[in-house]
């Protein structure tokens, strides 16, 4: 892992700010419309992003590079379901605020990390990588998602 890793994964925390932001331009109709039919919302997909952040903030960052054992992870399903179900009842400006908020934190912790950490290999579970891998896998989730709210932004 080089120096480009770790400022590509910094780039990517500050465009989902930026892309997440400029979602406060949706209408209502556009930020409750399903993705596709039995899928998220906008709202959804943006609301599920802030209690995985959390996570990463307060059970991964802080353990991985100690000698404490990672805190097990939360049920997918229960933490999705949740988040999902939150972001139903509250309101575009606060799912927003609330992203942008929680993604500043972790992009300041992110680059706080200094490089010689980037290149350790970290195991979660039975899997061992270094955290350009970790971040990089998250941020392959966050694209995942952009990609289907641009989609269906597009869509008339």
């Amino acid at each position: 892992m080089n120096i480009n890793g770790r400022n590509e994964i910094i780039k990517h925390h500050q465009y989902t700010i930026e892309f997440v932001r400029s979602l406060n331009n949706l209408r209502e109709e556009q930020w409750r419309r399903k993705i596709e039919e039995g899928k998220w919302t906008v709202a959804e997909i943006i609301g599920h992003l802030i209690p995985w952040d959390e996570f990463v903030l307060n059970n991964r960052l802080p353990y991985l590079f100690s000698v404490q054992e990672l805190p097990i992870g939360p049920d997918v399903k229960t933490l999705n379901a949740t988040s999902a179900r939150n972001a139903r009842e509250q309101e575009k400006k606060v799912i927003i605020t609330d992203f942008i908020l929680v993604r500043s934190e972790l992009l300041q912790k992110i680059e706080g990390i200094p490089d010689i950490r980037w290149k350790e290999e970290i195991t979660i579970g039975q899997t061992t990588l270094n955290l350009y891998d970790y971040f990089e896998g998250l941020a392959e989730h966050d694209q995942h998602h952009f990609n289907q709210i641009k989609e269906i932004l597009h869509k008339k």
